[in-house]
């Protein structure tokens, strides 16, 4: 550049200092661009080079020239006499550098060189362009280099923070993203983003609010670092449960295994290396202080804290608290349990919707198979008879074939004869006549099954059509529709053990409060209580005239010819 130029130094540093940017990597971007700039503006093929001048704060562009005796490359070479006839003292194969200088208005330096050197450098032609070019360049290469030192420096600066909680508060949302401007961490300030499978559908924000979440990933782009957060991870139930619980962070209690259905349930299960120290009481806290401040953090999610147990029937039982088990028959080959419960525990232990069996079974890693035990003794009498119904199979082999999960003549019929020829007490000789009589037996199950399903729902409709005078008050709250048999003990202890009780409490904030069920349940369960009164009323209305016309039929009956 001409003396007139600006000088780089201040610039360059400036810029370092404020963008967090080493000044050298600045340094020899430029050269690499002014570079660049040389060789489009005076030919790809010239052997230019292009170094920084500290003390002039200027890159500095050279040519290379090869002096020999015959010339094979014109561009990059000129002969002995032509350098003596510009008073240059060179032997063949010494290397000329000149100086190509920026043409501007007030460069004598370049007039000069033009002057003296233009026949054999041939640049003077292009010196004006070469001159805008690079000035351009230089602009254009700082602003681009800060823009990438800068995403770069996010990026180390974020990137120790994958698999950890942030702080940040929401900007604004992207087709259903949110935009979270994160806590500055060093110099510099980042957003990431939450995206719409990583939200939990219950939670909503508004501009300003602050969020803390769990960091998914730090991902390099093209248009900078992105950070992917996370609301429903299960290991953000992980984090809040360190921060909150100082054993875990000390060693002492461990979080093993966690499940969650973001907004509505979690389960975590948790151990101790110290056998005086209670791992569920720990993350309890007094009078439940460390597990509520995880729950309102979550807005509201419940949470189930288990013991973790290396025994996997101990691990799924207390995984399905608070539902008691019976007993369990674990098939090790399928990863798989049949849990066996009492009756009256079947919906605690599944769960709305099947939410607490699905947990547990997240939870534990085994598929779970949950029957109540009136369920398991028909299942096992329908076994019974079918599998003793063909030819070949006995009472011993029955209990066997039912221990493999083998309960029926059709689960006979489509196994495999190599896995049946290993169950004991069975006959490998007698094996294929075995599956033919049990294909046989299969359709006759059939039949029966239809049969059984049949009478059941006629026994359902019955039970329906009971007398309310026939009724126990406990049977006709059950028929409340969304009372179970744990809500039903809820509102027993708080003194509502009739419908009419129900009825008559005209405020839901206290009925959801004495009950423990919480508004929006005791709203329910309240307008669920009318309804059942009024269609209790019409079934009564109907039944009872139904009864009164039945002695007429009776006696026109009797007396007819």
């Amino acid at each position: 550049m001409s003396r007139s130029s600006v000088n780089m130094n201040l610039i360059l540093e400036q810029v370092a200092k404020e963008k967090g940017v080493d000044k050298q990597v600045l340094i020899e971007t430029l050269e690499q661009a002014i570079h660049a700039a040389a060789l489009k503006t005076f030919g790809a093929e010239r052997d230019v080079e292009a170094e920084y001048n500290a003390d002039k704060g200027v890159v500095e562009v050279f040519q290379a020239l090869e002096v020999v005796e015959e010339i094979t490359d014109p561009v990059n070479q000129i002969t002995v006499e032509e350098a003596r006839a510009k008073n240059i003292e060179a032997e063949d194969g010494d290397e000329l550098l000149f100086q190509i200088f920026y043409r501007t208005e007030d460069n004598e330096e370049a007039r000069v060189q033009d002057e003296r050197y233009g026949d054999i450098l041939k640049i003077q032609t292009h010196r004006k362009a070469f001159g805008r070019i690079a000035a351009q360049t230089a602009k254009q290469v700082i602003i681009q280099r800060v823009r990438d030192a800068e995403r770069e420096n996010v990026f180390n600066d974020y990137q120790e923070f994958r698999g950890q909680l942030i702080t940040g508060v929401v900007r604004r949302f992207e087709r259903g993203n949110i935009i979270v401007e994160l806590e500055r961490i060093g110099q510099h300030p980042a957003e990431a983003v939450l995206p719409v499978r990583e939200q939990v559908q219950r939670e909503s924000y508004r501009a300003g609010d602050r969020i803390q979440a769990y960091v998914v990933d730090v991902l390099r782009e093209t248009k900078g670092p992105q950070i992917i957060l996370s609301r429903g991870a299960d290991e953000l139930l992980v984090k809040l449960f360190e921060m909150e619980v100082p054993e875990i962070y000390e060693g002492v209690v461990a979080i093993r295994r966690a499940a969650r259905e973001p907004g509505g349930r979690a389960k975590i299960a948790v151990e101790s290396s110290d056998g005086q120290v209670d791992p569920v009481g720990a993350c309890v806290g007094m009078r439940g202080a460390r597990v509520q401040a995880v729950v309102q953090e979550l807005r509201g999610e419940k949470i189930d804290i288990v013991p973790f147990d290396e025994d996997p029937a101990r691990f799924v039982c207390a995984a399905l608290a608070p539902a008691e088990v019976a007993r369990v028959l674990i098939d090790e080959a399928n990863r798989a349990m049949e849990i066996i419960v009492p009756d009256d525990q079947l919906s605690l232990a599944i769960g709305r919707k099947g939410q607490n069996v699905r947990l547990a079974a997240r939870l534990t890693g085994w598929k779970l198979d949950i029957n109540s035990e009136a369920r398991e003794q028909e299942m096992r009498e329908f076994a019974e008879q079918s599998l003793g119904a063909v030819e070949g199979i006995g009472p011993e082999l029955i209990e066997n074939l039912y221990a493999h999960g083998l309960r029926r003549a059709a689960d006979v019929a489509d196994a495999n004869p190599a896995v049946l020829a290993q169950i004991p007490g069975i006959d490998p000789d007698a094996l294929e006549a075995m599956q033919v009589a049990a294909r046989e037996q299969a359709a006759a199950d059939i039949e029966r099954e239809v049969e059984i399903a049949k009478e059941k729902e006629e026994e359902r409709l019955r039970e329906l059509r009971r007398h309310p005078d026939e009724l126990s008050q406990r049977e006709r709250l059950q028929r409340v529709r969304g009372v179970g048999d744990r809500t039903l003990d809820q509102m027993a202890t708080a003194g509502y053990e009739t419908v009419e009780a129900i009825v008559g409490e005209e405020d839901p904030v206290k009925f959801g409060e004495v009950t423990g069920l919480g508004l929006k349940k005791a709203r329910q369960v309240l307008a669920a209580a009318a309804n059942y009164l009024d269609e209790e009323s019409k079934l009564r209305t109907e039944l009872d005239a139904a009864a009164a016309e039945a002695p007429v039929e009776a006696e026109e009956s009797s007396v007819s010819p």
